[in-house]
């Protein structure tokens, strides 16, 4: 009886052999059309794919990935609408300049984090993230109600119980500003700030290490931008926030 390929789990099409002495990159039971796209992202993003250059002909990118011409077209699109790489009639598909590049997406966003070895693509994510911060504990100072407050007191409360617990402290300390954010009204702020925050996060080089000096001191920062949300003082909640941020920043920042 003839045994035929199995068929590829995101098209049908049925998979094609890996040539011999050819490395494929095809992962399963993941779809492979994902597993495209997050590789083209990242070849493009560390420089093996400059920008004005071509991708390869279909030909090789089937080869390569072990997928049909579909995976590869429909890969390609969604990369497209990523900003990455241009397709044009007669000229291939080419790879574009980095300004172009949707820094929000999640597949763009978490590859360039993750090759960003001098920091630098982190020290902006900060700047913005302080920037939108500041100004959500600003408005939580003036728009907070006592829910809001009990809120931001039982995260500050959860971090202080964890202090023994860094992963706990962690997830706490995110849920604090959080609660803030909320507390703000100010919905596409903290939705930018959670998504590029938690992309961030992923990164070892962005979050750094916990210890109990460090905590401790995060707890002081917190206490303070919390004092100043419940007194409704705008100022001093900007002012604390900022400190926070870029202090806490500026200690676990790694070295170039």
């Amino acid at each position: 009886m003839t045994q035929h390929a199995p068929a590829d789990p995101w098209t049908g099409d049925a998979a094609q052999p890996t040539p011999p002495g050819r490395r494929s990159r095809r992962t399963r039971p993941a779809k492979l059309g994902t597993t495209v796209v997050e590789q083209i992202v990242d070849d493009i993003v560390r420089g093996v794919l400059r920008p004005g250059s071509a991708l390869p002909p279909e030909g090789d990118l089937c080869e390569e990935f072990g997928v049909s011409r579909t995976v590869i077209r429909e890969s390609v699109k969604v990369v497209q609408e990523k900003g990455l790489v241009r397709i044009e009639h007669g000229r291939g598909t080419q790879v574009t300049d980095p300004r172009q590049w949707n820094l929000l997406d999640d597949v763009v966003l978490t590859s360039v984090i993750a090759h960003d070895e001098n920091a630098t693509f982190l020290d902006e994510l900060v700047s913005v993230r302080t920037a939108l911060e500041t100004d959500m504990a600003a408005a939580a100072a003036r728009f907070h109600t006592p829910q809001d407050d009990e809120r931001i007191a039982a995260e500050l409360a959860a971090m202080r119980a964890s202090l023994d617990s860094a992963p706990d402290f962690g997830a706490a300390d995110v849920r604090f500003h959080d609660m803030i954010m909320a507390a703000s009204r100010n919905r596409l702020g903290r939705a930018i700030v959670n998504s590029i925050h938690d992309k961030a996060r992923t990164s070892m080089r962005y979050h750094g290490e916990y210890n109990e000096p460090v905590m401790r001191q995060t707890l002081d920062e917190h206490q303070a931008i919390s004092d100043a949300i419940a007194a409704g003082d705008p100022d001093a909640a900007t002012a604390a926030m900022r400190r926070h941020i870029l202090d806490s920043w500026n200690r676990r920042r790694p070295t170039p």
